[in-house]
């Protein structure tokens, strides 16, 4: 017996399915965990998503479809998580090519639906950006969420929407997604979180880190990424709801306007147009910036010093928790650092980590 499920935004929403499926599935059989290779630029220098052309040591399962296996390795100076993933998951990890736009994901679903002939399909989004129409002023990345959406909605399959931890991406506010989620399918706990609980050791996943927080039960405000978004998290942060497909199509302007692409130059095009951007020329710029930046290491009485100042203001703000991404970023250290931030940090005081996240008071 095979599921599928499709991690609609990569990244987190990987790790995400992971614990989906334990939750929902158990152990009666492994899932295929459809995902972008598109992470942050602190793991992946290089802007916007990779393809199978970025790796050496895949495994083909279709024509169209590559495994990521444990012994797969991302191409320098490209970077990536999911040989990771393979190494400490017991699932297999298939990887979505946007190379060719909406048409080609629909391709490789639609073989990897005849090959595999799963005893369900599941689209899931951590946070709900994937239900934005693609005006709001604080959707940050919505053309990873379109593309997956696009391409499920002309797959001759049946395939159910899940929405995990509605409004932790800080990209909709959770009253907004209220109204259109249907019925609720399942509310994490921390037996849930066990499965993924090494991997949220040393994954950057921001939004998936605050749901398996908060099915580990804690509670407050966490402020996240380099604009200090405060995200409440309440008793709604480790629920996944049902959406309808359709619904979803409905609502996403961008979704709509790509299904006929076949190459990923045409959604930016389309993105730029109904949102006013795409993320991947965010990640050009910003992958520029960091280029000229020189490297700076870390000095351990400077950067308590520093976080004492930063936890201050956060207080004030009414903060309770964040994120190591965002430490990072508001004590100006390079995305590289994050890694030896968080083990100096968790070293000087244990006692404020709430993992995965940091807790400010």
């Amino acid at each position: 017996m095979t599921r599928l499920i499709v991690a609609a935004g990569g990244g987190g929403d990987a790790v995400a399915a992971a614990m989906l499926h334990a939750a929902l599935y158990g152990d009666e059989d492994q899932a295929v965990i459809l995902t972008y290779a598109w992470d942050r630029l602190l793991i992946d220098p290089v802007p916007g998503p990779r393809g199978p052309n970025n790796f050496t040591g895949l495994q083909r399962l279709t024509p169209a479809v590559w495994a990521v296996p444990a012994e797969a390795r991302p191409i320098a100076p490209a970077g990536s998580t999911l040989p990771r993933l393979a190494t400490e998951l017991p699932h297999t990890f298939a990887l979505i090519d946007p190379r060719h736009g909406v048409e080609g994901i629909t391709r490789q679903l639609e073989e990897l639906v005849s090959h595999l002939s799963p005893e369900s399909i599941d689209l899931l989004d951590v946070g709900g950006d994937i239900l934005a129409r693609g005006d709001e002023p604080t959707l940050k990345s919505p053309l990873a969420d379109a593309v997956t959406l696009a391409a499920c909605c002309q797959v001759n399959a049946p395939i159910r929407l899940l929405v995990a931890g509605p409004g932790l991406d800080g990209e909709l506010p959770p009253d907004e997604l209220r109204g259109i989620l249907g019925p609720l399918v399942h509310t994490f706990t921390t037996k849930d979180v066990e499965p993924i609980s090494s991997v949220l050791e040393w994954h950057p996943s921001e939004a998936t880190g605050m749901l398996a927080a908060t099915a580990r039960g804690v509670r407050g405000t966490c402020e996240m990424r380099d604009a200090g978004l405060p995200v409440p998290l309440t008793d709604e942060g480790p629920t996944a709801y049902e959406v309808d497909l359709d619904e979803a199509l409905s609502r996403n302007q961008l979704a709509r306007a790509i299904t006929t692409t076949a190459t990923l130059d045409e959604v930016e095009a389309h993105s730029r147009e109904i949102c006013g951007y795409s993320e991947i020329d965010y990640e050009r710029n910003k992958a520029a910036w960091l280029k000229d930046q020189p490297p700076v290491k870390l000095d351990s009485d400077a950067v308590l010093s520093q976080l004492d100042q930063f936890e201050a203001g956060a207080r004030h703000r009414g903060v309770t928790h964040t994120t190591f991404r965002r430490i990072t970023e508001a004590l100006s250290l390079n995305g590289s650092l994050r890694e030896d931030l968080r083990q100096l940090l968790i070293g000087a005081r244990p006692e404020r980590y709430a993992a995965p996240l940091w807790k400010v008071n």
